[in-house]
């Protein structure tokens, strides 16, 4: 028996069902959670985030609002969607001109088979003028189909380009707007959530665009057609088939919107159970450090019950649409062939009619239940466009001052560029991350060029978020900040961020070559300065020792090296970008007191000459600094070297001497 609780199965389908539901199993987010609840290698943060804004557009299609707000807003994004056809457009008449042609000669193929059979059946011809005219209709046949393949063929190429060259312009869009979002949104979005929106989000819109779209207008065209050749063949066998519609119509509608129901629920339980497993599988050293295997494990047989029963249902009346709507044409068709024989018998309706009207008798409910199908499919891709839409209407970060300057470093001078020092300094500083919460407050602080300032303080006191304020990733909301007397704001941003140098607790190495690495930090830099930056950051004796040396390629985020040989690349990266200000968020914090003190020889000669922040959890390694500086619940408490804050025997003196814990 399972020992989970019912609270806890209550929690497991709360959290995990809100948070990857209609995803198809996709990483994402429900309201207030950015993400796993445990925290392994490579996980991003702690396990509950700070509350940010929800996915409360789900699959399925818009649903804020009433019918007339959703009604505009689809027909918004089926616009939208739909100007990234841009020139191909001109050749969606041709899709469609080929669509019809293929539709036409399917229904004119069988309908060429009346006269043939006639031919057969009748007694009045000789055998020879029989063979002749079967020969002569079978001829005929293969040439209104081999039409009809040449039409499918060219639609088919024709669409696949059109709908491709849009995906890969909404894919290049919205990969440009996320490098132009600002910092603050990746902080409230998990990246499987972003990463949604690039796989099964634009995978159901190219799906609409290459293959609903047609096959809307072929089910269309297929239904009137055929409705047009039954009252063509006999009007009163056409008036007993369309009788028996509102039957198979209630009756496709009512397993139909079962079926919807019981799908639903198998998606939410297929996005629990994949994201149960993906966040599991991120955690196995956790997991292990505390025994929980067996825990987890009852917990997933759990999950994947629920899946079970649910798949169950939604697959049983999924799996019955086809047999009971078929059977139902069949009632149709039996109909039909009575009448028809009766007719046949009684007013001479000939042969050959009744076996094409048979035929599209037994047919005419496969473009409604055709249609029905892809009316699903557009409401998938009109949410996943949604979704889409919905990240490339963020705002950007905002727009640089039209007055904006541009800055340089005097080491690599630039034409039009101001030339900058490194001075900074922080005037009457506030800033909130919401109105209703003030991180910072009133926070002055003056960085000489080349100096060393150091910014310590429990865990949330602001070292973090003045970092974020220098490179404007952020924008203060009162006060200034400075960069050679030059408030940022005028700077341009991405020239402010060229001359800012980062070396974060944790490294980020892309696929490539150790040389592509380092190079990231300029990407004009040449392989001797490569080198050059290597042995300031003490990292070149160890490259020399990989299998290629410089050429070594590193995968999975340098799986293949140590930890401090991957933060000695980011040392060398930082080294290479030649910018006069260095930030250095906690960059010995994860290494052990060894490899430490070689990445601290490598962080004192990048150091040299730059304007350098600092942010240790280690006081031993801030020692040194010109300016340390105390922080307290967002507010400076003290300020000095590290001499005089031990001597006024304050708050740093607590933190130093472990009176109170540096948490």
């Amino acid at each position: 028996m399972s020992r989970i609780s019912e609270e806890r199965k209550a929690a497991l389908l709360r959290r995990y069902g809100s948070n990857y539901a209609n995803k198809a199993g996709m990483p994402g987010r429900g309201p207030g959670m950015r993400g796993p609840m445990m925290r392994g290698p490579g996980m991003r943060g702690p396990g509950i985030r700070r509350p940010g804004r929800g996915d409360h557009q789900k699959a399925g299609g818009p649903h804020d609002g009433d019918g007339k707000e959703k009604s505009k807003k689809w027909i918004e994004i089926i616009r939208r969607m739909f100007a990234y056809i841009g020139k191909d457009a001109v050749k969606i008449p041709v899709v469609f001109a080929c669509v019809l042609c293929s539709t036409l000669a399917s229904l004119g193929g069988s309908y060429v088979l009346r006269p043939v059979i006639n031919n057969l059946v009748y007694a009045d011809r000789s055998a020879e003028e029989k063979l002749k005219n079967l020969v002569l209709g079978i001829f005929i046949m293969a040439g209104i189909y081999s039409i009809g393949i040449l039409c499918t063929y060219f639609q088919q190429k024709i669409m696949v380009g059109i709908s491709q060259n849009a995906l890969v312009k909404i894919r290049k869009d919205l990969f440009g707007k996320i490098q132009r979002l600002p910092v603050k949104y990746h902080d409230k979005h998990t990246h499987g959530e972003i990463m949604s929106r690039f796989t099964n989000d634009l995978d159901t819109v190219g799906m609409m665009l290459n293959n609903t779209l047609p096959q809307l207008f072929s089910g269309f065209v297929t239904l009137i057609g055929t409705v047009v050749l039954m009252f063509m063949t006999n009007w009163i066998l056409a008036l007993v088939t369309i009788l028996t519609v509102p039957m198979i119509a209630y009756v496709g509608s009512a397993i139909g919107n079962r079926s919807r129901k019981y799908y639903m629920g198998q998606q939410q339980a297929l996005g629990a159970v994949n994201g149960y497993i993906e966040e599991i599988i991120s955690g196995q050293k956790v997991v292990k450090v505390f025994n929980h295997e067996e825990t987890v494990m009852e917990e997933f047989e759990f999950l994947s019950d629920e899946l079970r029963d649910k798949q169950m249902k939604a697959q049983f009346f999924g799996g019955i649409m086809g047999p009971v709507m078929g059977n139902l044409s069949q009632v149709s068709y039996s109909l039909s062939a009575v009448v028809g024989g009766i007719l046949c018998i009684t007013a001479g309706f000939d042969i050959g009619g009744l076996t094409i009207f048979t035929n599209y008798s037994r047919q005419f409910s496969r473009p409604v239940n055709e249609l029905a199908m892809q009316i699903n499919t557009v409401f998938a891709a009109l949410a996943g466009a949604e979704r889409v839409f919905e990240v490339m209407d963020e705002p950007s970060e905002t727009e640089d001052a039209p007055d904006a300057i541009e800055v340089c470093s005097e080491t690599q001078p630039k034409e039009g560029a101001r030339p900058i020092k490194g001075e900074v300094v922080l005037k009457n500083v506030t800033f909130g991350y919401t109105p209703d919460k003030t991180v910072l407050k009133n926070i002055n602080v003056t960085a000489k060029p080349g100096k060393k300032i150091a910014f310590v303080g429990s865990t949330g006191a602001g070292k973090t978020t003045i970092i974020n304020l220098i490179s404007r990733f952020y924008e203060i909301e009162e006060g200034q900040i400075l960069l050679d007397g030059e408030d940022i704001r005028k700077i341009k941003r991405d020239s402010l961020r060229r001359n800012i140098a980062m070396v974060l607790q944790d490294t980020h190495l892309f696929s490539g070559t150790v040389m592509e690495n380092i190079r990231y930090g300029r990407l004009d830099a040449t392989d001797e300065e490569v080198i050059t930056a290597a042995r300031i950051a003490n990292a070149h004796s160890f490259i020399e020792r990989l299998p290629e040396g410089y050429n070594t390629v590193l995968e999975g985020d340098g799986v293949n090296l140590s930890q401090g040989q991957r933060q000695l690349l980011s040392i060398a990266r930082a080294a290479v970008s030649k910018a006069p200000i260095l930030i250095l968020d906690e960059a010995t914090s994860s290494v052990d007191t060894r490899t430490e003190s070689l990445i601290q020889k490598g962080l004192d000669r990048l150091m040299r000459d730059r304007t350098t922040f600092i942010i240790a959890h280690r006081l031993s390694t801030v020692r040194n600094a010109d300016l340390i500086v105390v922080l307290e619940h967002g507010e400076i408490v003290e300020q000095g070297t590290h001499e005089e804050l031990l001597s006024i025997e304050g708050r740093y003196k607590q933190l130093y001497t472990g009176v109170i814990e540096l948490d």
